[in-house]
């Protein structure tokens, strides 16, 4: 993670005064993709990539801010918020404002630095880092205390009605609730979770296929109107299933027949997925990481095959992890289409996987992939 002090030295340079810094970490799921919006279970890990935000007051009403990754500053007047976003890294932080002025919140004038270290476009999101951390940060300054889900769901509507991407909770959730050396099954219909340890002989290790992904793009919303497509069938012959949450696989089995190859498959990966991931989080209480191993590859296995939301490149980083020693379990994680994949693997044996897994994509693809060995960190917080 980028030294908090450096940024606290910028940002005192840049804007003479003394600021108060906030951290907001990435997240990488261990299991349940695209289960979210379909108000099921996610089990989602906070990881030590983040996104730091230093903020100060300021008296001229202004909102001024400043992406170190970037070299670029926006500003904006506090009492004339844009109403639109404009496809650009400041719509993430200034949405902030705008959802909580949205809220009845006065917004004052402040001067925010922001730094992460947080791939982009990867699927460990980034976005729902920097909107955590403003708003941990933003609110601080306003005196106001949020909890940590209400805090998640504001966040999430900066990206669904400010940013516009269709995205649900689970990275906002975990970014603002997560904790150190667990994973958190949240059931995304009421926000309730639950913590699930980390076994100490069991390192996180994330590797990047170096093909971005967007949720801008046709694929996500394609996929989720699919879901959603057979959902409505479903509803419409015996009610009470708004969401897929409330089907079946029993449910594919009568009235399948009636819907889109495509729709019927997207739900069956959402229905299997959200019976993978609580078995997921009873295997992982238990410390059964060969049952844990298990249900990972079927979950692969699903999101390429049935939600087709795989690609080339991520299926090959799954396929070569299951031929090195020490792997417990492999799967690609986040929106899908490229980014990342979430290799369980016993701790002695990490690093070693990690140059070997690297290696062999190199070979086989002729692209450089970024791996990180992680650990689990806790949520948003203020650094001392």
């Amino acid at each position: 993670m980028h030294d908090s002090a450096v940024l606290r030295t910028q940002h005192i340079a840049r804007y003479h005064s003394e600021p108060a810094i906030f951290v907001a970490p990435g997240r990488v799921n261990l299991i349940g993709e695209h289960t979210d919006y379909a108000e099921g279970f996610v089990m989602p890990v906070a990881i030590d990539k983040a996104t730091l935000a230093a903020i100060s007051p300021r008296s001229d009403g202004k909102i001024v801010l400043y992406a170190e990754n970037y070299s670029e500053e926006k500003s904006f007047e506090a009492a004339a918020l844009p109403k639109t976003a404009n496809k650009h890294w400041s719509d993430y932080p200034i949405g902030v404002a705008v959802i909580l002025a949205g809220e009845g919140y006065t917004i004052p004038g402040f001067s925010l630095s922001i730094w992460g270290d947080v791939p982009l476009g990867s699927g460990l999101s980034s976005s729902a880092a920097l909107e955590v951390a403003t708003m941990t940060a933003l609110t601080a300054l306003m005196g106001v205390e949020i909890p940590g889900p209400k805090l998640a769901r504001l966040c999430q509507r900066v990206e669904n009605e400010f940013v516009g991407a269709n995205c649900g909770i689970m990275d906002q959730f975990i970014s603002a609730n997560g904790k150190k050396n667990h994973a958190l099954l949240l059931d995304c219909r009421d926000l309730s979770f639950r913590l699930a340890p980390i076994p100490a002989n069991v390192a996180l290790v994330i590797a990047n296929t170096m093909v971005k992904h967007s949720i801008f793009g046709g694929d996500y919303p394609t996929r989720r109107r699919e879901s959603e497509a057979a959902c409505a069938i479903i509803n419409g012959h015996r009610g009470g299933v708004p969401f897929l949450r409330d089907a079946t696989l029993e449910d594919l089995e009568k009235w399948g027949h009636e819907m889109t190859p495509e729709s019927l498959k997207r739900a069956r990966h959402v229905i299997s997925e959200d019976l993978r991931t609580v078995a997921a989080s009873e295997a992982l209480l238990k410390g059964d990481m060969k049952e844990l191993g298990r249900l990972m590859a079927e979950a692969h296995a699903s999101y390429s095959g049935d939600f087709a939301g795989s690609c080339v490149e991520a299926d090959l980083m799954v396929e070569l992890a299951n031929q090195i020693p020490g792997l417990i379990g492999a799967r690609l994680t986040g929106g899908g289409f490229g980014g990342c994949t979430i290799n369980l693997v016993e701790q002695e044996q990490a690093k070693a996987f990690a140059e070997e897994l690297g290696s062999r994509y190199a070979a086989r693809t002729g692209i450089v992939p970024e791996i990180h060995v992680c650990h689990a960190s806790d949520g948003a917080h203020r650094l001392t």
